[in-house]
């Protein structure tokens, strides 16, 4: 009988990107590697039961509220630690002691912080999934990133780009507060602690799940590409989209799972007595909120992105990897406005590649973001060069990479 390794997933499962990123990669080692999850909680972990895989779940679960507060912090919406001393140490003890008892080859994840430490302590390779904007420093040293967002209020926004950009590298030195818990635990297992938000966020080797044209940072060597990792959900298309009248441009507006819900309210309800028919997958967001939305915006759940994205003209974005990787493979312009600063990132690329306009989050009107929308749609130059990257896209669509990096990086006993 065939012993095969084990390989574990440990996504925030409260994110639906971060979620689908990781069935996908689980998808492409199923065949070589028995694949467990790992769970502190989140709406999304039906994905991965639907998806044929297993879960443990793990204390302490995220709770809705929990989540929310995740969110803020990480958008700079509030001050704070993402996790507690006591949570952190209660997930890194948890995590060993799985680790111990499961014994896998390698853990991979996203998001969830504490794998740094348990990885570290087990002496169990720790496998990224990553994107190139999440190297902060560096896109800035290479100044392939503008000042956030969070700076966009006066009188800081009156001052020069340059004194801007000085601003943002001290701000993200500062970003590395949020590490306090996990250096105190870390030190509590003897280790040395997070020097900043971008060591605790590398591993012993880091998959950027993105075309290499995408950013063009120069890389150390545990960085390796893979293909875009596009959330795929196994859902129709619904036929109210599908029977949608074909006489005006057609918009896709998402927002992902971290769309600030003020935000996407102000982007539905300016699209009102607009000559386009939009198809909103933001019912989430506005839930409990009081929402005139107009009657050329279809508001639906989630969908099945990757089918319903390349039906419309113009993509209206906030550029998580996933949305952008999503728009990208569907080969229509975008108009991007962010909630955070890696978001920011990901819509300076597309907008350097000449198909993108980025809307500041203080700056958006309804006038703004139309204005966008339909420089966009008579820029024929932008669709050309949306249809080139879409090509590249395309070239990059092969799992084979990813079984291939994990059987040749850990192998396979049998």
């Amino acid at each position: 009988m065939r012993i095969m390794q084990t390989l574990i997933f440990s996504p925030a499962v409260y994110n639906l990107a971060e979620t689908t990123r990781c069935i996908e990669v689980a998808k492409a080692c199923r065949e070589a590697f028995d694949v467990l999850f790992i769970s502190y909680g989140g709406e999304f972990e039906h994905l991965i039961t639907k998806a044929g895989f297993a879960i443990q779940p793990l204390e302490p679960q995220i709770t809705p509220e929990k989540a929310e507060h995740i969110y803020k912090v990480d958008q700079g919406a509030k001050f704070g630690d993402l996790f507690s001393v006591a949570e952190v140490e209660q997930q890194v003890r948890n995590e060993i002691a799985l680790f111990e008892k499961v014994k896998p080859v390698a853990v991979v994840t996203g998001f969830n912080m504490s794998n740094g430490i348990s990885c570290r302590v087990a002496k169990v390779p720790l496998v990224w999934l990553t994107h190139s904007t999440w190297m902060l420093a560096s896109m800035l040293e290479a100044r392939l990133g503008t000042w956030p967002d969070m700076l966009d209020f006066p009188p800081l926004n009156w001052l020069p780009d340059a004194t801007l950009l000085w601003i943002t590298k001290k701000f993200t030195a500062l970003s590395g507060l949020i590490l306090r818990p996990y250096n105190q635990v870390a030190r509590h297992y003897g280790l040395a602690p997070f020097a900043d938000i971008e060591q605790i966020w590398t591993g012993d080797y880091n998959l950027l799940a993105e075309p290499a044209e995408v950013c063009e940072l120069d890389l150390p060597p545990s960085y390796h590409y893979i293909p875009p990792l596009i959330g795929r959900l196994d859902i129709p298309v619904p036929d109210e989209i599908l029977q949608l009248p074909k006489d005006k441009p057609l918009v896709y507006f998402a927002m992902g799972s971290s769309g600030q819900p003020q935000v996407i309210a102000k982007i539905v309800e300016s699209f009102k007595d607009k000559p386009y028919r939009v198809i909103a997958p933001v019912a989430k967001h506005l839930k409990g909120m009081n929402v005139q939305v107009p009657e050329n915006v279809l508001v639906t759940d989630w969908l099945p992105a990757h089918k319903v994205n390349p039906l419309a003209d113009i993509s209206v974005i906030h550029g998580g990897i996933g949305t952008v990787m999503t728009a990208c493979l569907a080969g229509k312009p975008v108009v991007g406005i962010s909630m955070m600063f890696e978001q920011e990132a990901n819509i300076d690329c597309l907008v350097r590649k000449g198909f993108a306009i980025r809307i500041r989050k203080n700056r958006l009107t309804p006038e703004k973001l139309c204005q966008a929308i339909d420089a966009l749609l008579a820029d024929t130059e932008a669709q050309r060069k949306a249809q080139e990257f879409q090509q590249i896209m395309l070239r990059w669509e092969d799992t084979a990479l990813i079984t291939t990096f994990f059987v040749n990086t850990f192998g396979n006993a049998g």
